[in-house]
């Protein structure tokens, strides 16, 4: 048997990046690793309800942006509220993309990366 734990993404601009995932999504630093040397900083987002956390993994030397390739992944963010959660997401400037047939919309946080905004299940 398996549970998710984390799921991990590499970021730039830590600041940056933890400005936004609090703004546009809620989620807050639950825990932090660094490095003795102070090479890398690992930070924990979770969102309060549930166990599953966002790494956001930052490295001291990186001095460019990352290259995400054709972007052929992503999280996904269940809105308890869609109306409500589009309306403070355009308002950001963050959403990149839009189904309105199948009823969600993505998000591209400061470093590229994409995040799925679904309905809740009925």
């Amino acid at each position: 048997m398996f549970s998710f734990n984390h799921f991990n993404f590499n970021v730039f601009d830590l600041e940056r990046s933890l400005k936004f995932y609090d703004e546009a999504l809620g989620l807050k630093p639950v825990r932090e690793k660094n490095a003795a040397d102070g090479s890398y900083k690992l930070v924990f987002l979770g969102d309060g309800v549930t166990d599953f956390t966002l790494e956001l993994t930052w490295l001291r030397d990186r001095d460019t942006p990352y290259d995400l390739g054709e972007q052929e992944f992503h999280l996904a963010f269940v809105a308890d509220d869609m109306e409500k959660a589009h309306e403070k997401h355009a308002r950001l400037g963050c959403i990149c993309f839009e189904n309105p047939k199948m009823g969600i919309y993505f998000l591209e946080d400061p470093d590229g990366y994409w995040i799925e905004i679904i309905p809740p299940r009925k």
